[in-house]
């Protein structure tokens, strides 16, 4: 599976290494992820999610169901 996550949608970016010479390399920023398991009262199940730390932020923030209910709408999460 890809390195993208799955409730925002962010992946990785590309840009250049540059030396003190200003020698530019091509570099990959890859998006911060970690799986997480979540728990939804609504559906009464477990689901694992590939979710960037910043998304783990919103769901601290708003809850899981709202989390959820916005991936949805812009097609990020399909279940």
């Amino acid at each position: 599976m890809s390195r993208v996550c799955e409730l925002t949608g962010k992946k990785a970016m590309v840009g250049n290494n540059v030396s003190h010479a200003m020698n530019k390399t091509k570099r990959k920023f890859d998006a911060n992820l970690i799986k997480k398991r979540f728990y939804i009262p609504e559906e009464d199940k477990w689901i694992i999610l590939k979710i960037s730390t910043s998304a783990l932020k919103n769901i601290n923030k708003l809850g899981i169901s709202a989390v959820l209910k916005t991936a949805r709408e812009k097609g990020f999460y399909k279940n």
